[in-house]
């Protein structure tokens, strides 16, 4: 999860190229498979590189992850709400 918040600063800081291959070398390690801010966080990067398709997918994919509906509807909802 450090390495997730840490793109999220980057793509802060220096966009959301940069940021989406700290993304894309995480979901290589494979630690953070299952865990529904992942997708979440490389479907909004995805979305501010025009990119809709396939963020879509992505942000699909942590609702799937969502465990519960208070969670989809509330923490899932407000964060794809939030710029990235």
């Amino acid at each position: 999860m450090v390495e997730l918040n840490r793109a999220v600063a980057v793509a802060m800081a220096n966009g959301p190229q940069e940021a989406l291959s700290i993304v894309y070398g995480l979901a290589a390690s494979g630690r953070l498979s299952g865990a529904r801010l992942f997708p979440t966080v490389r479907g909004k990067l995805l979305v501010r590189l025009g990119r809709t398709a396939e963020a879509w997918a992505e942000l699909e994919l942590a609702v799937r992850l969502c465990r519960n509906l208070h969670e989809w509807s509330v923490v899932l909802l407000r964060k794809a709400a939030e710029p990235v």
